[in-house]
């Protein structure tokens, strides 16, 4: 695993860096309340996951699919909204034609927990993906206890071997994973590791600066076989339609979602549904 130090440079990439080192340090709590050995006997227990990939695999209906984010703040945002209720988010977020749920479980800097995930899933029968800093084996144990369909790997924080472990140990525990890349480097990175599902994130970790080109540009350079994502700074109808184009079709979308007054009829205008009545493009 890249240390904290490592990625600390210029801009706000110090945020990123104490985001890992509390990580580190919230694993090193939850040991002592149940070892990495006796979590992997609970991780390793049969049950029933929800596919996550194989929905993303093809576009939907409407030729695309929204990844729809519970979401109640973040450290570049602040409380975004505080008196979210997860499970009645998850079942607006199924009625308006989501393929899927990501919760945010970090309660230090995104103010969620895996009460969260535990309330959007119970609510829900669309498949989950927990929305955290994977840093150690121990946290992709913890999310398969926890009854997460699929988890996020960030390449930017992870060494290449240490990531290829995580995707090794996700498959065996029957978890999905959504990697997370940045750059043609790290798509590279991604690919190498076997990474099927790769997320395109339009937002950069080293200055939080926010451009959907980003996922326009590796479009292109993806794997046969890999199915893509685009995340972050997704606001209306016309930036999918753009990426569409691009050859995108699944896109994981927060900020805008639960912002919006009717959820349900934004998620239309999202999909493209000639019923959404909603508040059409956002600022």
């Amino acid at each position: 695993m890249m240390s904290a130090s490592e990625m600390a440079g210029t801009g706000r990439s110090d945020i990123l860096a104490r985001i890992v080192e509390h990580k580190l340090v919230e694993v090193e709590e939850a040991r002592k309340r149940i070892s990495e050995a006796g979590l992997r006997r609970e991780a390793e227990k049969p049950r029933r996951r929800r596919p996550f990939l194989e929905p993303l695999s093809s576009p939907g209906p409407f030729g695309v699919n929204v990844i729809s984010e519970i979401k109640r703040g973040s450290p570049s945002r602040g409380l975004i909204r505080g008196d979210l209720d997860a499970a009645a988010t998850a079942r607006a977020y199924e009625r308006g034609g989501a393929a899927a749920l990501s919760v945010l479980t970090d309660r230090s800097f995104f103010f969620g927990g895996a009460d969260d995930l535990e309330a959007a899933r119970g609510a829900s029968a669309l498949p989950v993906l927990r929305k955290d800093f994977i840093v150690t084996t121990y946290q992709v144990y913890e999310s398969a206890v926890m009854e997460a369909d699929a988890i996020l790997l960030i390449v930017r924080v992870l060494a290449p071997q240490f990531l290829r472990d995580c995707l090794d140990l996700s498959r065996e525990l029957g978890l999905d994973a959504l990697v997370e890349v940045h750059s043609l480097s790290e798509l590279e990175v991604a690919t190498a590791a076997g990474a099927r599902l790769v997320g395109i994130n339009n937002r950069d970790l080293r200055t939080f600066r926010t451009d959907i080109e980003t996922s326009v540009k590796l479009a292109s350079h993806g794997s046969p076989g890999q199915v893509l994502v685009a995340e972050s700074g997704i606001h209306g109808r016309s930036q999918i339609e753009k990426l569409l184009q691009a050859g995108i079709h699944n896109f994981l979308i927060g900020e805008s979602l639960v912002r919006a007054g009717n959820i349900e009829d934004f998620l239309g205008t999202l999909l493209g549904r000639r019923d959404a009545v909603g508040p059409g493009e956002e600022p």
